[in-house]
């Protein structure tokens, strides 16, 4: 199996002085902390593909209210029927670009 500690970089690591290891430490916390990280752990088209599920999901909701009513998101059944007819969406735009492709 697979062991880091025969890594020959964790073996010149464990040669690094206390205040470089701090130093380093303190640099990627505050790295953490700004949104160049997020953007690095996460990928644009997966966050684009969030954006573009969620524009969706809040055109289903205000169809919906409009062709029913605003009491429609009061029922049990409100959030099924908003992701059924987003999955519809989807599965119909999936089927479209598998045909152009």
């Amino acid at each position: 199996m697979f062991n880091l500690k025969d890594l020959k970089i964790v073996k010149e690591l464990k040669n690094i002085s206390p205040k470089l290891k701090w130093l380093m430490f303190s640099q990627v916390q505050e790295y953490k902390i700004n949104s160049n990280y997020i953007d690095m752990i996460c990928n644009d088209k997966e966050k684009k593909l969030n954006e573009d599920s969620e524009k969706l999901e809040s055109m289903v909701k205000e169809m919906l209210i409009k062709e029913f009513s605003a009491d429609i998101q009061n029922m049990k059944s409100y959030e099924f029927l908003v992701d059924a007819v987003v999955h519809n969406l989807k599965k119909k735009q999936l089927a479209k670009s598998d045909k152009q492709h």
